[in-house]
């Protein structure tokens, strides 16, 4: 029995001495020791800082200036623009002519034209305006400005000029003709014709004196055919006034139509009456 006890308790020793983990052993002087990191991360800052152009202060030519007559003028500054390569002071074409705009040098207003008025820094429509009968347009803030026989071109420049030495450090000023005006004008016809009046003179219209006559109705009973008059006014650049005696027997019954003349607006044709009506 004594045997037995002795044997179980060595037994139960060896079971412990086996379920006790080794202890490391110290690394040896000299040797390096190294270190696995695996998949540490390291994290950088992250700035809360608002960017330097992001601030929300206007730059000095976006803020509102003075000139000086104590008249509240108003000033507008010409917008930044930013070109594909970057770069805040480069402004493009495209921001002083949109859609490649040219002003038109070559058409002179007339009365009852129709343009468009745009000032580019206001960053509004444009403005549909008319020439008055006077041959002036209504312009805002300038006001009546002539117009008539002036281009587009022309009139652009002039508002320009006036508008900068007033109201704007610069003025990009569009004027495009929207609609024109279909009659050049009128002429006026008197006497012995069946119709009395006025007849509208169209744009590029070659009306003669004896095609006025006819699209007013014809000769009357009592007209002396031979002696139709003309009567032009004195021009508006200091042309005299004119005066044409016309045979309308020669110009409408013969078809010696190179006797005729072609007419212009304002102009008078009075067919006068035979002295002996028979």
């Amino acid at each position: 029995m004594r045997k037995a006890g002795f044997a179980f308790l060595a037994l139960l020793s060896l079971v412990a001495l086996a379920q006790t983990p080794p202890r490391s052993k110290a690394p040896k002087a000299g040797k390096p020791v190294y270190v696995d990191f695996g998949a540490a991360a390291v994290i950088a800052p992250v700035s809360n800082a608002v960017p330097a152009e992001g601030d929300g202060r206007k730059s000095e030519a976006e803020r509102p200036r003075s000139n000086g007559s104590g008249q509240g003028a108003k000033i507008t500054a010409t917008p930044r623009a930013t070109t594909a390569g970057g770069g805040d002071n480069a402004v493009t074409a495209a921001s002083l002519n949109p859609s490649g705009y040219v002003p038109d040098d070559k058409y002179k207003l007339r009365v009852g034209d129709k343009v468009g008025f745009q000032i580019l820094e206001d960053r509004e429509a444009p403005k549909s305006l008319v020439v008055a009968d006077s041959g002036e347009l209504d312009v805002p803030y300038v006001g009546r400005v002539a117009a008539s026989d002036k281009t587009c071109k022309q009139l652009a420049d002039e508002l320009k000029t006036r508008l900068e030495q007033e109201y704007y450090l610069r003025a990009t000023v569009i004027i495009a003709l929207d609609v024109a005006n279909k009659f050049l004008g009128r002429v006026y016809v008197w006497g012995q014709v069946r119709n009395q009046g006025a007849i509208d003179l169209a744009v590029n219209e070659n009306l003669t004196a004896g095609k006025a006559i006819l699209r007013a109705g014809g000769f009357g009973d009592f007209a002396n055919k031979k002696r139709v008059k003309v009567v032009r006014s004195a021009g508006a650049h200091g042309e005299a006034k004119q005066s044409f005696e016309l045979n309308m027997v020669d110009i409408l019954e013969k078809g010696k139509t190179e006797k005729d003349i072609i007419l212009q607006p304002d102009d008078f044709i009075i067919v006068p009456s035979r002295l002996i009506n028979f």
